[in-house]
C-alpha cells in the first residue's frame, strides 16, 4: 500500500520544480528499497517454515537503505520544505521570458545590421551627390552611378528585410523591457503571484504577454479564463511608468555605441574603408 500510494503520487503530480523532482526521485528510491525488503522478508518467512528456498546470504544487502539514500532524501526534504514554490515563481517566469525576448532582439539586430551594410551604398550616393559643387563633379557622380547601377540598386527584398527587422527590434525590445521592469518590482511580482494562487495554478502554466495597446503585462490563467495585469503607464497602484517620448528614444539612440559605430555616424568612407575618419 505504501509503494502504491507513493507511485501514484509520482505519476499524478506535475513536477513543477527541481525541488519536487529531487523529492520524488529520492523518496521513490527509498520506497523501492522498502518494497524489495518487504518482498525478501515475506519470502524468508514462507521458505523458512517450509524448510526450503535458501539464498546466498547476501540478498538482504540489495534492499539496504544506504547513507547515500538517506543523504539524497533528507537533503531533498529540507530543500523542498524551504525552497519549493507550489504556485511557481512569477519572477522566474518573467526573467526567462525577458531572456527569450533579448535573444530574439539580438537576432533581429543581426539581421538589421546585415541588410544595412548591403544597402549602405545609398549613403555613398547621397554623400557624393551632396558634395558635388560643379557640373564636372556632378558628371563624375553620374558616371559612377551609371557604371555601378547594379550594385547601387536597392531591391524590394532588401527594403522588406530592413523594415521587418526594425519592427522586430522594437517589438522584442519593448517586450524585454516590460518583463524586466515587472520582474524587478516586488509589488508587481506579488500581485501576479497572488493571481496564480487565486486561480490554483502555477506561474509556469500562465500565458505571459505584453500589450503596447493596453500598456500592460498580463498573465492569463487558462484553467479559469481569468487574468492579472500590471500597467506600465503609472495608471495603477503599483506605479510603474516606463514610457518615453519619441524624442527621448532618438536621443538615446544617437548616444548609443551601436549608432556611434555605424556608417551614418562615421561616414561611408570611414566605415567602409577607414578613410577620412575624424
Amino acid at each position: 500500500m505504501l509503494k502504491k500510494a507513493i507511485c501514484l503520487l509520482a505519476i499524478c503530480s506535475a513536477a513543477t520544480s527541481s525541488e519536487l523532482d529531487q523529492l520524488i526521485d529520492s523518496s521513490s528510491a527509498i520506497v523501492d528499497q522498502i518494497d524489495r525488503g518487504i518482498k525478501l522478508a515475506g519470502a524468508a518467512q514462507g521458505y523458512a517454515h517450509q524448510g526450503t528456498g535458501l539464498s546466498d546470504g547476501t540478498l538482504s544487502q540489495t534492499a539496504h537503505i544506504t547513507s547515500e539514500h538517506l543523504q539524497a532524501y533528507n537533503n531533498a526534504l529540507m530543500d523542498f520544505a524551504n525552497n519549493y514554490l507550489p504556485y511557481g515563481s512569477v519572477q522566474q517566469v518573467l526573467e526567462e521570458k525577458a531572456q527569450q525576448e533579448l535573444t530574439l532582439l539580438n537576432d533581429s539586430v543581426d539581421t538589421f545590421s546585415e541588410v544595412v551594410v548591403e544597402i549602405m551604398h545609398v549613403q555613398e550616393v547621397a554623400e557624393m551627390s551632396e558634395t558635388a559643387s560643379s557640373p564636372q563633379e556632378e558628371a563624375q557622380v553620374q558616371e559612377y552611378v551609371a557604371a555601378n547601377s547594379e550594385m547601387l540598386v536597392i531591391t524590394e527584398e532588401q527594403a522588406s528585410t530592413y523594415s521587418q527587422s526594425l519592427d522586430d527590434i522594437e517589438s522584442h525590445a519593448n517586450n524585454a523591457s516590460a518583463y524586466i521592469a515587472v520582474a524587478a518590482n516586488t509589488e508587481a511580482v506579488s500581485f501576479l503571484q497572488q493571481g496564480a494562487e487565486n486561480n490554483n495554478t502555477t506561474a509556469e502554466q500562465a500565458t505571459l504577454s505584453y500589450s503596447a495597446n493596453m500598456q500592460w503585462v498580463k498573465m492569463s490563467w487558462s484553467s479559469t479564463n481569468n487574468a492579472s495585469a500590471v500597467y506600465l503607464n503609472g495608471n495603477d497602484g503599483i506605479g510603474l511608468d516606463l514610457y518615453v517620448t519619441e524624442a527621448e528614444v532618438l536621443l538615446a539612440g544617437s548616444e548609443s555605441e551601436y549608432y556611434l559605430s555605424s556608417p551614418i555616424a562615421q561616414g561611408y568612407n570611414c566605415f567602409m574603408y577607414g578613410e577620412n575618419c575624424e
